[in-house]
């Protein structure tokens, strides 16, 4: 007996070689894919199946994953806008100081994260303030996530010294280790709001753990250069001067590099999340995806939060990584496709140190799988579904999730928590917030 078998669907493994099954058959038991093949090859394993979920008409592929997020900023969506970075976290800085206690954390968390999980992502890196409270969002909407203590030398939104934010970061680490849905992590904010001496502890924390490591770097110019005043070094060779670099790194932006930057990432392994809605929005910049790549520089996708980028639509990500930088290198083959698709799948799987479990339908992997709806306008004809994947799919195609075999969206609606609640706490909250600001 198996747990699950989809039959009949389209399915897009995302895997190494690109398969794809026109029709297609899907098996799970115990939380992991045990089979995952062309119509028929699945023998009796759909007779001896404890479900059986017709997938005709839709397309079933890996959750998508987003490796750079502020979840709980979903309280926040839309409150500052037409303000380049620096200015706009200043206001940002001051609502979230009016507003955030652990518990407006988790309901934001709750927001975001059923925002996402409507939306085909199946795992997210957040940095944010109370991580804990974003876990226990992230468990009752049934999504795996990285997340860990925020590292900042000013008062922040806690108001807690540097030495307490670390010794919380390490704890952290020690509560949710060798957990199958939370990936510990240590989260400084960035070179220019974490002095080079709480950089280092931050990272040491991670390491001692065997922990992601997450830091925002070269978003912008105006961060470029003020690094380069005080050190003496760009950002990218400020964090390789300090030891930080590694395929245990997470860089969120890299827009401002250099070549022989590129290259640094490249030699160390580093991660770097590209947030093309986030960049494009406040006027960061474009980050150059391509040259990273040709590097090999190991990049992925994130959103950033939905106070910069409105709202947490990876597909809109997805596609724009896929179309902006064929247009800015006038190069229709800048970003293949497959390429781009891979940024949103195993690429994230990688950056969180999960490519043997995450990010495509591979036998052995969990079961972390999306079903997206193919009757519909803008999906037909479909001649290839890699292709409908990047660039004519999108979140209101997404009708069933699963996350470890388990079902969390069924029929586009949430199974793990009432989203008209969510939504009612929210209502009532948004007065306080607009307030915050005025």
């Amino acid at each position: 007996m198996v747990d699950l078998v989809i039959e009949g669907a389209t399915i897009l493994t995302a895997d190494a070689g690109g398969t794809a099954h026109a029709r297609g058959v899907m098996a799970v038991e115990n939380g992991a894919i045990v089979h995952v093949g062309p119509e028929g090859s699945g023998g009796t394993l759909a007779t001896n199946a404890r479900t059986r979920l017709d997938g005709t008409g839709m397309l079933v592929m890996p959750g998508l994953i987003n490796t750079h997020c502020h979840i709980a900023s979903t309280l926040f969506r839309g409150l500052v806008e037409d303000l380049p970075l620096e200015p706009w976290l200043q206001t940002v800085w001051k609502a979230e100081a009016a507003i955030l206690s652990p518990e407006t954390t988790k309901l934001g968390s709750l927001l975001g994260l059923a925002e996402m999980a409507l939306g085909g992502v199946t795992t997210v890196v957040d940095m944010f303030w109370h991580p804990y409270q974003t876990v226990e969002a992230a468990r009752e909407v049934g999504l795996r996530i990285c997340a860990g203590g925020t590292v900042f030398d000013g008062p922040g939104v806690t108001g807690e010294s540097v030495e307490t934010r670390l010794a919380a970061a390490e704890a952290f680490m020690g509560d949710f280790a060798g957990c199958e849905d939370v990936f510990p992590a240590v989260m400084p904010h960035g070179t220019y709001t974490v002095a080079p001496e709480n950089l280092k502890a931050a990272h040491a924390i991670a390491e001692r753990h065997g922990g992601i490591f997450a830091t925002h770097a070269a978003e912008t110019r105006a961060e470029v250069k003020d690094i380069e005043t005080r050190y003496g070094r760009s950002v990218i060779r400020h964090l390789d001067h300090l030891g930080l670099l590694g395929p245990k790194t997470i860089l969120a932006h890299c827009v401002h590099l250099d070549d022989e930057e590129i290259e640094i990432l490249a030699r160390t392994g580093t991660q770097v999340s590209h947030n093309p809605v986030s960049n494009l929005k406040l006027a960061s910049g474009v980050a150059r995806v391509p040259e990273m790549l040709a590097a090999g520089v190991a990049v992925s996708l994130g959103t950033d939060g939905a106070v910069s980028g409105n709202d947490l639509d990876l597909w809109l990500a997805l596609r724009l990584a896929g179309m902006l930088h064929k247009g800015m290198a006038q190069d229709a083959g800048a970003v293949p496709t497959a390429t781009a698709l891979d940024l949103a799948t195993r690429a994230g799987a990688r950056a969180i140190g999960q490519e043997g479990r995450l990010g495509s339908l591979d036998v052995g992997k969990a079961a972390d799988f999306i079903m997206l709806d193919l009757d519909r306008a803008h999906a037909l004809p479909m001649f290839d579904p890699l292709t409908h994947a990047v660039f004519s799919a999108g979140k209101s195609d997404v009708r069933h999730v699963f996350v470890g075999g388990r079902q969390i969206v069924e029929d586009r609606a949430l199974t793990g928590v009432v989203l008209g609640d969510i939504l009612g706490q929210v209502r009532a909250l948004a007065p306080r917030v607009a307030a915050s600001i005025a």
